[in-house]
């Protein structure tokens, strides 16, 4: 595989992430920015490299991201899983290991809509009885 890049699309809540990996030394640009720069908290970086710590893949890729929509963890968790699919892609043996971490399941919740009459999707308002 001479420079091959090989791509993963992912998604939480409603954001998508497109995630290409090729060889080289473990260098991050998301949305032009370094890993650190666009997610200054540690959690989030620990979260978006989980698939490679898994596959023992760390500083063998260098890993491009475009992602838009939702908020700082639904992001992050769409990189997750976008990476998790480029890595398969790279190679299929690593589908039992990204499974066994959940990476390859996308986590469906989403936030449920605001419902006529109550102020939010399930609150009520207010009981009063006198």
């Amino acid at each position: 595989m001479a420079q091959e890049t090989l791509h993963g699309v992912g998604r939480r809540k409603t954001a998508v992430a497109r995630v290409s990996i090729k060889p080289g030394k473990g260098l991050w640009s998301v949305n032009g920015k370094s890993l650190e720069n666009f997610f200054p908290r540690a959690s989030y970086q620990m979260r978006v490299e989980q698939p490679l710590v898994a596959g023992e893949l760390a500083g063998q890729f260098d890993v491009t991201v475009r992602v838009n929509g939702g908020g700082t963890t639904g992001q992050a968790d769409a990189v997750r899983m976008g990476l998790a699919r480029a890595l398969v892609a790279h190679d299929e043996e690593l589908r039992g290991v990204m499974r066994a971490g959940g990476f390859l399941t996308r986590d469906s919740r989403k936030v449920e809509r605001k419902k006529p009459g109550r102020p939010k999707a399930r609150k009520r308002f207010q009981f009063s009885k006198r």
